[in-house]
Order: C-alpha cells, then structure tokens, then sequence
C-alpha cells in the first residue's frame, strides 16, 4: 500500500511541478517525527544490507579508520599561556582528549602530553552525547575558558566556563544554554552573549538578533541588551578582539550574508563604523584593516573587489581615508587569507589556485612588503603563534601528494623550523599532479586539478571521482588526503578537483559570476569539466563519478537531474535539494543572499529551473546514486535528502540513502562512523564505475 501510495505521489510531482502545498513528502520533514524516523531506519537498514555485500567494503573502512585514528597524525596546536593545546581523537579516545603540552615537548617524535578534559569520561558521566566544538580563553591570563559542547554534533551548544589551571568546569560559572550562539568574552568577568532569549529574538534564519553584555554574578536574564538587529537579519554577536597589544570591542551585524554594520566600542559608546555592507572590517594592532567585496571609490582611489586596505583606526574614526593597499587582485590572483603576529602581517595568495606568501609591515611610518620564500605547487596556510607577544607562525604545507608538514616560521625570515611531517599513508611516487582549463560554455577558463598515475592510459576507462562546490566564494585547494589515497588512488581511481565559478579562487567576481540569476554559470562550468575529461581521454561518462555536500550536495542533484547523460554515479552529501523551500527549513533563510528569494516569482524563475527536487522527471535514465545526510545537522535540513531519495525511489530510480543519527553538517560524531560512511561511498564509487 506504501509502495504503490509513493509512486502515485511521485508521478503527481512530476505531473504538477511539487508545488509545496502538493508535495506528498513534507511529512519527511519532520526530523524527529516518529513516522518519518522509522522511515529512516528502514532506508538505512536497506542501505546497510547492500553495503554488506560490496566488494571490499571491510577493507575499505579497515583502511580508512586506520588512517583517521592514526597516532601519527599531526596534532593541530593553539597557544593558550605558555602551553599549547590540542584536541585529540583516536580509537582509544572515540570523543576526544583536550590536551596540552609544552613547546619544546611538542618538538618530541612522542610529546608526553597533559590530559586537560576527556570527553568520553564527561559524556559517561554527565550520561551526554557531548561533541567538542572548541574553546575560548579570556586574556590575558588565559585562565578561564568559554568550552562548547554539543549534544550529538549539530550547530547548536551548550557554551560552559571552565577553570584551565584546576582543568575543571566552575561550578558557579558562566554557563550558556543550548542553542546556536555566539559567545565571547568582553574581560574576565564579562561575556558579550548573542543566544535564544526567547520568542522574538531570532531572526528568520534561526541565529541571534540580541547581543546582550552579561556580567558574572548575574542571571542570565538580567544581562543588559547593547544591540538589537533586524528580524531579517541574518545574525548579530559582539567579541572583545585582542591583537597586537590593542583591544577592540565591536558589535557585527550581518545584514545579509554578505554584508555587515560594524559598530566599535568607543569611551563607553557603540559608534557605527563609516563603511558599506560590502566592505569587511577586521584589526591588525592599532590598523584598521578593509576587504570590499564589490569594487570601492575610497581615499580618492577606485579599488577593485578583493582587494586589502589597511589605515590607522584612529584615523579613519577621524574622517581620514588615505588608505594603504596591501592586495589589489589581477586576472589571475586573490586573497587567500591573512595572519598578524606582533609587527607583521603575513599574506596568503592564490595565483591560478597556487599558495604563495607576502609578508607587509610598517617601517617609518609605511608599509612596506617582500615575497616569502615557499613551495611554489601546493596549499599554505598561516596561523600566528600569539599575535600579542610574538612574530612566530605556524606555516602548514601540503598539496594532493605531499604529506601535510608544520613548521614554525618567524616573521621577517624565510627559515623555517620543521616541527611535525604528517607519514605517507599510501606510496605517492606512482602519481602526478596536473593542472588543466576546460572551457565553459561563454568561453571563460574553468582551472581543475587531476591527480592520477603517471601512465594512465587515455582510453576514457579510468575511474574517476570529480569534486565540486562553487559557491560562497569558498576556494577548493589542493590538499593531502590518507583516505583518498587507499581508498581510491591506490585502487586505481583518477581524483579531480573542480573549481568552478561560484567559489573563492578568483576572488569575489569569481564568486558573484554564478550568484542568484547567474547561478547556471556554476553548473556549465562543472558539466565543462566532465566533456573535457572525456575529450582528453581521462574518463568517458561511463567511468565518471562526481562527488559533493551542502552547496556541493546541490551541484550534484543539479548535475544528476540536468546533466545524467554525464555521469555514471552521484555521492550526493548533506545537500540543498528543494529550492522552492529551503529558505523555510533551519538556517536557508541566510542563504537567500546566494540564491535568491524563491517566494519572490522574479527569483523562482530562475532557481525552478535548477531546482533538483522539481526537476525529477518520471521515466528519465538517471546515474546510480548515494545519498548522505544527517538527522542531527541543523544548518542544511536532513528533508532534502529524504524527500529526493523517496521520490526517486518510487520512479523507480537507482538510488539509495544512508543518514547518520550523529554528527552534525560538517563530520560523523566518532572515527568509526565517519570511516563506515567513507568507506560506503568508495565502495559504491567501485562497484559503479569500473
């Protein structure tokens, strides 16, 4: 009865365009419905059992949570005082250690760390499903710290104060409910708190529009409100930010997802920062840094997007606008992200998606700048070791080949020191690394990356995983992956970085090239890359699998619905499906900025056209699909999964779905369900495309 009730639904989508109000799987939903949870079960139990019979699936998860609980890992640090933290999983420790030790013993080939929380210990205590989401230390003692905590690994947490030199929460502290806030410290027995107060104080998309300043001894509802935003905001917090011995004390508030009013702290009063939205402010010691996302008239100068421009804080509260340049992009160039140890500004650059450093700063008065001496093939990012007391920073190396390696680099040196070299989890020298341009339908140049053995025969027959996300001007890098290693290179597998219009590479017009209406200029790029691996012989459709999640997960159901007769199968990740609604489900209502309004009929003329839930199509030929999602994300909402999957289902298409009841948008709760997952989608991928 079931059976033949979705098919008739599904033909009736197909039939009427799944308007909302006709849409026989709004049921789905419901997260934690009781029906729509047992459905659940039954597609994972389903799921499961045919995963049991892929080949290699056992040695395939055996392999990949060999190299996720890897001891030899590098454990990523963060200096706290004189100590430096890490948080730590492993076989042994499924939830995690938060842990420190000393410079000199993080040197060590086998530290001697200094457990400072276990996080399986708590969660058996406390009888939680705690999963760590990082800590903040007030400074500049650095004694007291904000720890968040979720229940299962969504957005949402529980934001506890604990006491680092007696590694214990306080009892009497500040203590944060759960929920999707934003928390930070103003002193030491101050927080600026942006949270769920209650009704009306959300905006649409879920996140605060209340900052209110909380002193300790205080309840919570007697904090004193400092900033109120719009309902149609998209969220507003407050930080005290310590940087190169200066204190700031700003209220942001994002206006939209793109742009954002700053508001700084001023002898006692909040004084709205002179600006555009577009423009984004941040601080590097007493210097107001600005990055416009469109193109800026400002100092008498025409600056062009993407560009960074530094000026003195105090003058610009003057009225003073001669602002320095310290990045303008060109055709081929933009920035990629920035680091401030004490005196210096460390830069990095993505030429043609290739990392390089630029060091700036401040001599007689003006900035001056030199080029770092780095590898020139690869991905670098820059962290400052303590931007208060020291020009020390941690340079991070990698690229598809090379194990990712930690130095500590100084500024105004280009010698760095070695500290950690992450171990080769599969035998790179077969391989290479090629950069290729495929070209889009309007003619622009599409970069890709294709890492394969050196004798690859270009017949067409190879299989090949191609990645892609294009969007939120994110930028795809080359990066060093133990999983893809053993689990798809070693196996045979070509893999294939995309990056296509809509994310950061070329900086935002990049980016705002495949923006709301223009948003198709995304989806021709990708399906460019697919004709020209078939072109040079690299993988016929037969042979192509594609891969992607959240935006990603989008681009695949757009590429599975527009563009079948390219692909042999789809990894379809904790996706944005039903366009018609995702502005009403979790946080889609921030993400209108990216898509356009599909309640406004100008705007559902051009997403309905993409739309993937509304563009299934009864009897269409559709490639072999898994879908991935999370009960438990509450960023990207688990119904576009579920509803895509039932409806292709009941046509009868070659689909199956698997939902992970912990971990939220970004990862599984535990090592061993994020290889189970992994190990999945490899195992399909194979058993697909060979």
């Amino acid at each position: 009865m079931k059976t033949r009730l979705l098919a008739s639904a599904a033909l009736l989508l197909a039939a009427q365009g799944h308007a909302a109000a006709q849409d026989p799987y709004l049921w789905l939903e419901n997260i934690q419905g009781k029906d729509a949870l047992q459905w659940v079960h039954r597609q994972n139990a389903l799921t499961v059992k045919e995963t049991e019979g892929w080949k290699n699936f056992p040695q395939l998860k055996r392999d990949i949570l060999a190299v996720l609980d890897s001891s030899a890992r590098i454990p990523a640090i963060e200096k706290i005082g004189d100590r430096y933290y890490n948080f730590w999983r492993d076989a042994q420790h499924p939830r995690g250690l938060w842990r420190s030790a000393t410079l000199d013993e993080y040197r060590k080939a086998d530290p001697a760390w200094e457990t400072v929380l276990d996080l399986d210990k708590l969660a058996k205590d406390e009888k939680e499903n705690w999963v760590w989401q990082g800590a903040d230390c007030v400074k500049p003692k650095q004694d007291r710290c904000l720890i968040r905590l979720s229940r299962g690994g969504g957005d949402a947490a529980v934001v506890r104060e604990f006491d680092l030199p007696a590694k214990r929460f306080l009892a009497d502290g500040f203590v944060v409910p759960e929920a999707k806030s934003e928390v930070n410290w103003a002193d030491r027995d101050t927080l600026y708190v942006a949270t769920d107060f209650g009704k009306g104080s959300l905006t649409n998309s879920g996140y605060p529009r209340i900052v209110k300043e909380w002193k300790r001894g205080q309840p919570l509802a007697a904090a004193a409100t400092l900033f109120e935003g719009k309902q149609t905001d998209i969220s507003v917090n407050a930080d005290g930010i310590d940087t190169a011995g200066h204190h700031y004390d700003v209220i942001s508030q994002g206006t939209s997802f793109f742009s954002s009013d700053t508001y700084l702290k001023q002898d006692g009063k909040w004084l709205k920062l002179d600006k555009p939205g577009h423009v984004e402010a941040s601080f590097h010691g007493p210097w107001l840094l600005l990055r416009p996302r469109q193109d800026w008239k400002v100092g008498g100068h025409d600056w062009k997007a993407g560009s960074l421009l530094a000026i003195k804080a105090s003058d610009y509260l003057q009225g003073k606008r001669d602002v320095a340049a310290l990045f303008q992009p060109s055709a081929t160039t933009s920035l990629g992200g920035s680091a401030g140890t004490r005196d210096a500004l460390i830069l990095t650059v993505l030429d043609n998606v290739k990392s390089r450093l630029v060091e700036w700063k401040v001599v007689d008065g003006q900035w001056q700048s030199r080029p770092v001496a780095a590898p020139g093939y690869g991905s670098i990012s820059v962290n400052a070791v303590d931007s208060d007391d020291s020009n020390d920073y941690f340079f991070t190396f990698t690229d598809f080949l090379t194990p990712t390696s930690l130095s500590l680099a100084h500024a105004g040196s280009d010698a760095r020191e070695p500290l950690k070299q992450q171990p080769a989890f599969f035998d790179a020298k077969p391989y290479r690394i090629q950069q290729f341009f495929a070209r889009s339908d309007d003619g622009t140049r599409v970069p890709y990356f294709v890492v394969a053995r050196k004798n690859l025969k270009l017949n067409g027959k190879n299989p090949t995983l191609l990645y892609g996300y294009g969007g939120f001007e994110v930028s795809l890098t080359p990066y060093y992956s133990g999983t893809l290693g053993k689990a798809w290179l070693e196996r045979g597998g070509v893999y294939v970085l995309g990056n296509i219009r809509g994310g950061g590479e070329y900086g935002p017009a990049w980016h705002e090239a495949a923006l709301k209406h223009k948003r198709q200029k995304a989806y021709d790029d990708f399906s460019s890359i697919a004709k020209d691996l078939a072109r040079r012989g690299i993988a016929d459709a037969r042979h192509l699998g594609i891969k992607g999640g959240s935006n990603g997960g989008l681009l695949m159901g757009v590429m599975l619905t527009k563009y079948p007769q390219l692909f042999h199968a789809v990894v379809c990740q904790v996706p944005l499906l039903d366009m018609r609604r995702f502005n009403k489900l979790l946080a889609g209502a921030s993400w209108m900025d990216e898509y356009g309004n599909p309640d406004q009929p100008a705007d559902w003329a051009y997403i309905q056209r993409y739309s993937p839930y509304q563009n299934i199509r009864a009897g269409a030929k559709y490639p072999a699909t898994l879908f991935a999602t999370s009960t438990l994300d509450d960023r990207v909402h688990p119904g576009h999964a579920r509803k895509m999957y039932a409806a292709m289902k009941a046509m009868g298409a070659d689909v199956r779905y698997y939902e992970r009841t912990e971990g939220g948008h970004g990862a599984a709760a535990s090592h061993d369900e994020e290889a189970r997952i992994a190990a999945m989608e490899y195992a399909f991928l194979w058993k697909e495309l060979r």
